[in-house]
């Protein structure tokens, strides 16, 4: 990081919120050391793997079997909806990594951030699939 007080240390905080928010893990969680951190996690994980990293309780199922999210890793995952949730997830880890950018010049703004989201918002709301 720096010394320097930006905006853009904003977006990074913004970027490893989203991913704690996303992986259920914290960047202080042990299994974390020098060489991997929370962000190098999500990044080597995608897109491939994306749904792997995410949080279990996203696809934890609700009284009415219906999951959270909409995906039921065994049955949903091949439906529409469940593939268009899916890349929804795997494009919101990606602006949280884009955010946590170790250097500054490689984040986003947080209006880029903010567009971003809503396209990712319509896009699973609205069932485009342009993300």
């Amino acid at each position: 990081m720096g010394n320097e007080v930006s905006t853009f240390g904003d977006v990074y905080s913004y970027g490893i919120l989203i991913l704690e928010i996303f992986t259920g893990k914290r960047p202080t969680d042990n299994m974390f050391n020098d060489s991997v951190s929370l962000h190098n996690f999500a990044k080597m994980a995608l897109p491939e793997q994306g749904a792997s990293v995410a949080d279990p309780t996203l696809f934890q199922q609700s009284e009415n079997g219906e999951a959270s999210l909409g995906i039921n890793k065994t049955t949903n995952q091949n439906s529409i909806e469940g593939q268009r949730i899916e890349e929804c997830l795997i494009s919101i880890l990606k602006v949280g990594i884009t955010c946590s950018e170790e250097l500054m010049r490689d984040r986003p703004s947080m209006n880029e951030v903010v567009a971003q989201l809503h396209v990712i918002k319509n896009a699973l709301l609205g069932g485009t699939t342009a993300l």
